[in-house]
Formats: C-alpha cells, sequence, structure tokens
C-alpha cells in the first residue's frame, strides 16, 4: 500500500502543472479548447515516440490493432476517461484560479465511489465517511471564491464543469481497468500485453480520445493558438499527460482491491498544495483566505484519514 501512495502522490506532483499552465493560458488569453486538445495530439506523437525509441514498435502496433478491433469501446472510453475529463478541467481555467480548480477537483475521491458502485464492486461506508470531509472543504474554498468572483455565473463556470469532470476521470479509468480484467461481458477482453504496459494504456486511451478532439475543435472553430500556447500545452503534455497519467495508471494497475484503487485516486488531493504554491510561486497568486485555508486543510485532513483507514484496512 505504501509504494501505491507515494506513486500516487509523485503523479499528483507532475499533474499540478496542468492547473498551473492552463491558468497561464488563460491569463494569456489563449482558447481553452487548444489547451485542451493539443495536450492530447502530443501525447500520441510522445508516446509513440517513447514506444519506437524503446524497441517497442510490436507494442505500438499492437496498441493500434487493439483499437482498431474494438474503436467503438476505447473512443467511448478515451473520450469520458480523456476528452470530457479535461476539456470540462481546461474551461473551468479561463473563470477561476488554478488552486480552486485544483480543491474542486478532489471531487472525483467522491466520485470515485460511485463509479465503483456501478460497476458492482464493495465500497467500505469508512472511506466514503473520511471523504465527506474533503467534500466540506471544496464546499468552503467555492464559497470563497464565489465571495470573490464578478458574478454568480463566473462561480458556476469555475466550479461545476469541475464537478463534471471529476466523474468523467475515475468512469474513464475504470472501464479500461473493466477491459483489462474481462469482469463485465459487455466490455471487450483486450490484449493483455498491451493492457500490462503503462505506456501502452495510456496510448490506447489517448488514441480514443483523438476523435472527440477533432469533432470538438470543428464545432467551436477557435482562433490559431499562440506561440506561447503551443510551448505551455507541450510542457502540460510531457509533465501530467505522459509523467503524471503513467505514474498515476501504474499505480492503478499494481492496484488489487477496490480499497487499494480508491486510495490511489485519494492520494490526487496533494494537487491542491502543489497548484497553490505554483500559482504563488510562477503566476503571482494570493494566498487564499481563511475559508479558503480552512477548505484546503480538510480536503487534505480527509485523504489522510482515508489512506490511514485503508492501510489499517489492509
Amino acid at each position: 500500500m505504501t509504494r501505491l501512495i507515494l506513486i500516487g502522490i509523485c503523479s499528483a506532483l507532475f499533474f499540478s502543472s496542468t492547473f498551473v499552465l492552463n491558468r497561464a493560458m488563460s491569463l494569456q488569453g489563449g482558447h481553452w479548447i487548444w489547451t485542451a486538445s493539443l495536450r492530447y495530439f502530443y501525447m500520441f506523437f510522445m508516446l509513440s515516440l517513447w514506444l519506437v525509441l524503446a524497441g517497442k514498435t510490436r507494442l505500438l502496433k499492437a496498441v493500434l490493432s487493439a483499437y482498431r478491433s474494438n474503436w467503438c469501446f476505447w473512443t467511448m472510453a478515451g473520450s469520458i476517461g480523456f476528452g470530457a475529463f479535461y476539456s470540462l478541467l481546461t474551461f473551468s481555467s479561463s473563470f477561476a484560479p488554478g488552486w480552486v480548480v485544483a480543491t474542486t477537483w478532489q471531487s472525483t475521491i467522491l466520485a470515485t465511489p460511485l463509479v465503483l458502485l456501478l460497476f458492482g464492486k464493495r465500497v467500505p461506508m469508512r472511506g466514503i465517511l473520511f471523504t465527506a470531509l474533503i467534500f466540506i472543504g471544496i464546499v468552503l474554498v467555492t464559497c470563497e471564491q464565489a465571495s470573490a468572483a464578478a458574478s454568480m455565473r463566473e462561480t458556476f463556470l469555475g466550479v461545476v464543469p469541475v464537478l463534471v469532470a471529476a466523474f468523467a476521470y475515475p468512469l474513464g479509468n475504470q472501464l479500461i481497468w473493466e477491459a483489462r480484467h474481462g469482469k463485465i461481458a459487455t466490455i471487450p477482453e483486450s490484449s493483455t500485453a498491451v493492457l500490462d504496459d503503462s505506456v501502452a494504456r495510456v496510448l490506447l486511451m489517448v488514441l480514443g480520445s483523438i476523435p472527440f478532439w477533432i469533432v470538438l475543435t470543428l464545432c467551436l472553430q477557435p482562433p490559431a493558438p499562440s506561440p506561447g500556447q503551443l510551448l505551455n500545452t507541450a510542457v502540460v503534455a510531457i509533465f501530467s499527460g505522459v509523467i503524471a497519467t503513467t505514474l498515476f495508471y501504474k499505480a492503478r494497475h499494481l492496484a488489487k482491491t477496490p480499497f487499494e484503487l480508491s486510495a490511489v485516486d485519494a492520494t490526487q488531493s496533494t494537487e491542491v498544495v502543489f497548484s497553490l504554491l505554483g500559482e504563488i510561486v510562477f503566476l503571482g497568486g494570493a494566498w487564499p483566505g481563511k475559508a479558503g485555508m480552512v477548505g484546503i486543510t480538510l480536503s487534505l485532513v480527509g485523504l489522510v484519514l482515508y489512506v490511514r483507514s485503508q492501510t489499517i484496512a489492509d
């Protein structure tokens, strides 16, 4: 369990770059759809090149073959787990500071048990009780953001899309977990060689999200991205898309029980601290007020108690 937690926290450190850089691009006037979609186009080429340079060209071909064989399922999984999740997250960054988005994003810890229940998994009540602290923390941060926002519309658009994204991400992750273990008859049991490799798993989900990004970009027809946005999205793709996602999927892959899966997802609460410090250091952001600090503290205490309860249970 300790190893899973450490890997999860390391992934959260790299994930936090998303919130800081997305906010930076928003403040510079970059359209959110480029912030979102370019990351995954970059990831596709980076991960493909990674497999080629690592001498795993055969595995790359296996990924493409797995997608072609069940393109409908993988497009659905990629569109939910990567497409809906990240498009909503970047959209919210246009209306709220990065640390607010990061804190609200912790609602994914509340969403995970519900997603597991949806797939017929057993979820411990003690874990749900501890995640209530995280939820209270999110409410306090949202209240502070509402008092500082120009309008209720700005608060709504800065928070609600993140709450929806918080359900989309674990749902997409669980779909790939179910596909690997062949637990549900309606979900195709995919090649073990592909889904046993962390990079290949991420690449398969990225590939599944490409149709989503193409359709969304054609519908919105945004102005061309700036050179700064092209560079920043490349950095996000490396830090968050490649390094963080691969680490996170590795931790989830090592998890053997619903308890461990929930604990790995819970480590993502540390993104709040990393995002807050990053925004203050790199963007000159202000420290949150009393309500915000209490909210962040409750979210982190909820994480510690949650993980401790799972460790004792194991």
